[in-house]
């Protein structure tokens, strides 16, 4: 006779329930992974376990939001379902999936039917497949240039040929067409600008409006470079500098001790009045070691 002591009315009350508890589960797991993504850091760790002290960056902060909010910290973990914790890599991997589809989106929309130049690059990774690179470069509604990163697609190979099958690839899944391209900016490599096979080349074939823009940052690499060779001073420097490099570089012995001299020589600079102190001078950096590329 009581309604609220009913079957019916009690498995709805703990349906509302879940459903509210799942709710604030998923947006403190998007609180986090949102945060993650925005600072460039990495979800999982060496040992994800119960028993271990340093489970990852994700599931370190989640516990850590939790312990700041009561309402999460009745939600998850211990508090949640066993099937529904969404703290797996599974699950990570189709949020952060999802996140980049969302911004992917937000970057073409911003586009609209403006004009683009491309931007492209490739590279072999640490788990040596060779992955390509691409930007888009427009202007805003406001008139500002934008550069956005679009996606990384992995080609078999660097002939120009597949380079243009992936990114037609790429503009077809997100709805880019190559009769809007105005720019395109690449290095110097021949399967990128050659004449007549190149990159550069193909797209060209197709829309002569996409001007080819040799990447400013290897012109003056390669200038470096050739200045170097026929100048024999600035020969000898950068082979110092590489030995410098090689020697320091093998001792953690050698390295404090030039960390320390080189310490004692700007405070000495500091006290004389040669140099000035303040906020981003004197910074510590280190050196690379010079090469053809940039």
């Amino acid at each position: 006779m009581n309604q609220r002591q009913s079957v019916s009315h009690i498995l709805s009350s703990h349906e509302h329930e879940q459903e509210n508890a799942y709710r604030i589960r998923l947006t403190a797991v998007l609180d986090c992974i949102r945060f993650l993504l925005g600072q460039g850091l990495a979800f999982r760790g060496h040992d994800e376990s119960e028993s271990s002290l340093r489970q990852g960056n994700f599931r370190e902060l989640l516990k850590w939001y939790s312990l700041r909010k009561k309402k999460v910290a009745k939600t998850i973990t211990l508090n949640a379902p066993g099937n529904n914790q969404m703290t797996s890599p599974t699950i990570q991997k189709e949020i952060v999936n999802a996140c980049a589809v969302l911004t992917t989106l937000a970057i073409i929309k911003d586009i609209g039917d403006g004009f683009f130049s491309l931007m492209v690059d490739e590279s072999r990774d640490s788990s040596v497949k060779e992955q390509m690179a691409v930007v888009l470069r427009y202007l805003n509604k406001s008139g500002q240039v934008i550069e956005r990163f679009l996606g990384v697609e992995h080609v078999t190979d660097t002939c120009s040929q597949s380079l243009k099958t992936a990114i037609d690839k790429l503009f077809a899944r997100h709805g880019l067409s190559i009769s809007r391209l105005r720019g395109q900016g690449y290095d110097g490599a021949s399967n990128m600008r050659g004449e007549f096979n190149g990159l550069k080349s193909l797209i060209l074939s197709e829309n002569r409006s996409a001007f080819y823009i040799h990447c400013f940052a290897h012109q003056l690499q390669l200038a470096v470079v050739a200045i170097a060779k026929n100048n024999l001073q600035v020969g000898d420097f950068f082979n110092y500098v590489s030995m410098i490099v090689t020697m320091v570089g093998a001792s953690c012995k050698r390295k404090d001790i030039l960390r320390q001299s080189q310490h004692e020589k700007i405070v000495e600079q500091l006290e004389n009045g040669e140099k000035s102190s303040g906020r981003g001078k004197n910074q510590e950096t280190s050196l690379a070691r010079p090469g053809d590329t940039p």
